[in-house]
């Protein structure tokens, strides 16, 4: 599962991690702790 962090100031996608990310739209460096992220499990594929 892939999860697209975003920048809390702009909003875009976040670069690099998994401990600090970096957003290349404000130059902003911030903390994996200080992402508010949901985990939201895939749905299973009918087989």
């Amino acid at each position: 599962m892939k999860t697209v962090n975003r920048c809390p100031q702009c909003h875009h996608e976040l670069d690099e991690g998994p401990i600090m990310y970096r957003c290349a739209h404000c130059r902003r460096a911030v903390y994996a702790a200080d992402i508010d992220f949901e985990f939201v499990p895939r749905r299973p594929v009918a087989a």
